[in-house]
């Protein structure tokens, strides 16, 4: 649509590639999203290698985390992080006490230390600045979250809902992830949600039926591929093109 924003996309790091992510900023992505939850040996000392990397080249830096704890917040935070994603919320009470530790009083609980983000020093607006630098994106991706995303995206230190397609769907007794229509009927409560609330809102987007619905429903952002995949992909690319 003409002077429609473009779509941002990113892909998961789910390894501690200096060159999966240097070769993602290459071919054209807006994001990463360091995978500490499940991702492969990304520590937080690797995470912090990484989240300067991604930021040095171009790219907006999210983690999500491995757990709601203070700890996995400040450490990318502090790092400089874009923004965090927090996994695996089971309601409105949890999504609050997750969300504070995002943003410095008297918006929520984050505590004061030196980081990556003070290099160049601080003052009377630092706080206000780093409140509305960082993004906190909550998951939905559990039957509790889901019967509570409103409450949940209302809150104050909460910048956005981030959907977890594959977990909704085992958790609320589907199965495996098959973007069915009752799928898609629980992402349009995620996304009208947001939309009352006046947040944002991301998912990964893997096929052009879910990018279609992610555009149609104005998502912010979408996580089209992972650095594994892309591995394999290229291996059995490789292997095809030379079979005879």
């Amino acid at each position: 649509m003409e002077g429609a924003a473009r779509l941002r996309r990113g892909f998961w790091l789910e390894t501690a590639s200096v060159t999966a992510l240097e070769l993602g900023a290459s071919a054209g992505f807006d994001l990463v999203v360091l995978d500490l939850e499940h991702g492969v040996g990304l520590a937080p000392e690797a995470a912090d290698t990484l989240i300067l990397l991604g930021l040095r080249l171009g790219l907006e830096v999210y983690a999500r985390i491995a757990d709601q704890t203070r700890s996995s917040v400040q450490h990318a935070l502090d790092a400089g992080a874009t923004g965090v994603i927090i996994p695996q919320i089971e309601g409105a009470e949890a999504a609050a006490r997750a969300a504070e530790l995002c943003k410095y009083p008297p918006l929520g609980k984050r505590g004061m230390g030196y980081g990556r983000t003070m290099y160049a020093g601080r003052d009377r607006a630092f706080v206000d600045l780093e409140n509305a630098r960082t993004k906190c994106f909550i998951m939905i991706e559990t039957p509790g979250a889901l019967a509570e995303v409103e409450t949940i995206a209302a809150l104050p230190a909460v910048d956005g809902l981030f959907i977890g397609p594959a977990d909704l769907s085992l958790t609320r007794g589907r199965g495996l992830y098959a973007a069915t229509e009752t799928d898609r009927g629980d992402h349009r409560r995620v996304t009208a949600a947001t939309r009352a609330a006046r947040k944002t809102w991301a998912m990964p987007a893997t096929t052009r039926e879910t990018m279609d619905f992610a555009h149609g429903e104005g998502v912010d952002f979408v996580v089209v591929a992972d650095d594994v995949t892309a591995l394999r992909t290229g291996f059995a690319a490789a292997l095809e093109a030379t079979n005879v």
